[in-house]
């Protein structure tokens, strides 16, 4: 049985008239694909998690949503609606202002099941290996993408201890808009190409 939370409740309601059937729709799709979904927030935006791994989650801007697939980037895309319209936006379905920018039903719960299974099968991202004992934080699928695709923001990330990770992960993901969110990975990408870590200009 699908398990709901109410602060996730209480954040359509306090999103914008436009969002509020958007988002509805995605955590009714989400249930329905999964009814063993839990929902919960992590970094100020609802998930949901399936047999206690994080399989997505979605937000509410001023003028659009995102969703994202927790292990978007391992997924196939058999119809062609991750990004499809080339719109920029967190997330692989770019920007949704509505709900004709969702993908059809039957799709989107396709891509769900398929989430599920990859989520609960515990296949790892591609990253390096730690050494037993180690602990890495947990970093939402967008902004590794992101971080990746810098490769010399991603030789120091890969390099960082815990602590520094976390520090980076928690300033982006904690920001409260996207103008703010990617001005903030600007900034971080930028830093850590530079060998920095996020509190670099109080280090004496």
């Amino acid at each position: 049985m699908s398990q709901q939370d109410p602060r996730i409740d209480a954040y359509i309601l306090q999103s914008a008239d436009f969002a509020r059937p958007i988002l509805e729709h995605m955590r009714h799709l989400v249930h329905k694909a999964c009814p063993q979904a839990a929902e919960t927030i992590k970094w100020g935006m609802p998930y949901f998690t399936c047999e206690g791994q994080l399989l997505c989650c979605f937000a509410a801007f001023k003028a659009h949503c995102s969703f994202i697939f927790w292990q978007g980037a391992h997924m196939d895309d058999p119809d062609n609606i991750f990004r499809a319209r080339g719109e920029n936006g967190m997330g692989q379905l770019g920007k949704i202002t509505s709900l004709k920018d969702l993908p059809s039903d039957k799709i989107f719960i396709k891509y769900l099941k398929a989430a599920a299974k990859l989520s609960t099968a515990g296949t790892p991202p591609a990253a390096k290996k730690t050494a037993p004992g180690s602990k890495e934080p947990e970093v939402p699928d967008w902004l590794l993408s992101a971080i990746k695709k810098n490769k010399k923001a991603w030789a120091t990330f890969e390099a960082f201890s815990y602590s520094n990770k976390k520090e980076y992960v928690e300033w982006i993901t904690s920001a409260k808009t996207e103008t703010t969110r990617n001005s903030r990975l600007a900034d971080a990408l930028a830093w850590m190409a530079e060998g920095k870590i996020r509190n670099w200009k109080y280090v004496k």
